[in-house]
């Protein structure tokens, strides 16, 4: 895995270098566009709006349209001179309790590994931030745009996750709020059962991208059987007015209650089998 951005982490006086990883990691089903004739792929082609002409990436340069149909040019050298310092400087501005952070505002994490030298202030910085349940607020320069970005201690190292500004954020104000009568306090009590019935410990293993395991399985099978294999689109399920609430809810606690108790009595089967299929070994043995 190679780092994205080199640096370092600044704050009042202590510097610390360290280089940014991308934390996550987005395998995207690619697929091409192609001519339905004959199967050739459909390529794009970079074309001038003056002339319709195809322009080659040697020829192609950065442009800001500060009046309509008026460009500046702008050079990597330009982005470089606009502050040297900051591109290569995780300041840090203040420290605030991660709380009192709208989680909107987070949306994309990076692992921050220490550079040669930096090891004793970066676990500083970890364990402080560790013991006062604060995260630190910064601005990073990445490439050419400068964010808002939050740290944070992950485990023994500590992560940078960019942020939203605040004003990017659209109004909540603009969105419908619900409308009819609030739900009654046996609806309430009802819902806290099925949310208790259904809570369970965090297994991220068990979580896994169902539709593309679907969507690859579906590619498999029509590359060993070709198009002939007519697929039935699943059909989506409709919403329905509820008018009866508590009891949706009843039927939804007592599916639940069932559900895991069968997957307990399908565990409990499987340790049966296994400890008498070691039993019979031991004797055999």
């Amino acid at each position: 895995m190679r780092a994205i951005w080199k640096g370092t982490i600044s704050f009042g006086l202590v510097s610390i270098p360290v280089s940014l990883y991308p934390a996550i990691r987005r395998e995207e089903l690619q697929f091409r566009l192609l001519r339905s004739s004959d199967h050739s792929p459909v390529n794009y082609k970079r074309v001038a709006e003056k002339d319709g002409k195809e322009v080659p990436w040697d020829k192609i340069v950065k442009g800001y349209e500060y009046e309509k149909g008026k460009f500046v040019i702008i050079k990597e050298e330009d982005f470089k001179r606009v502050d040297v310092e900051a591109t290569q400087t995780v300041e840090i501005m203040n420290f605030v309790s991660e709380a009192d952070v709208d989680p909107l505002l987070f949306y994309k994490p990076y692992h921050l590994e220490v550079g040669k030298g930096g090891g004793k202030a970066y676990m500083l910085l970890r364990d402080a931030l560790n013991r006062s349940e604060k995260i630190a607020i910064a601005h990073v320069v990445i490439k050419t745009r400068q964010h808002l970005a939050a740290i944070r201690p992950q485990d023994k190292n500590l992560m940078l996750e960019l942020m939203h500004f605040p004003d990017e954020l659209r109004d909540r104000s603009e969105l419908k709020a619900p409308e009819g009568k609030a739900p009654g306090k046996a609806e309430i009590n009802m819902a806290e059962k099925l949310i208790e019935s259904m809570t369970t410990p965090w297994k991220p293993e068990e979580y896994k991208d169902e539709y593309r395991e679907a969507v690859e399985a579906m590619i498999e099978d029509k590359v060993k059987h070709g198009d002939s294999k007519s697929v039935k689109a699943a059909k989506a399920k409709k919403p329905s007015n509820v008018i009866d609430l508590v009891s949706v809810l009843q039927e939804s606690l007592a599916a639940s209650k069932s559900k895991r108790s069968s997957s307990h009595s399908t565990k409990s089967a499987h340790k049966t089998a296994s400890t008498k299929h070691a039993k019979s070994r031991k004797k055999a043995a």
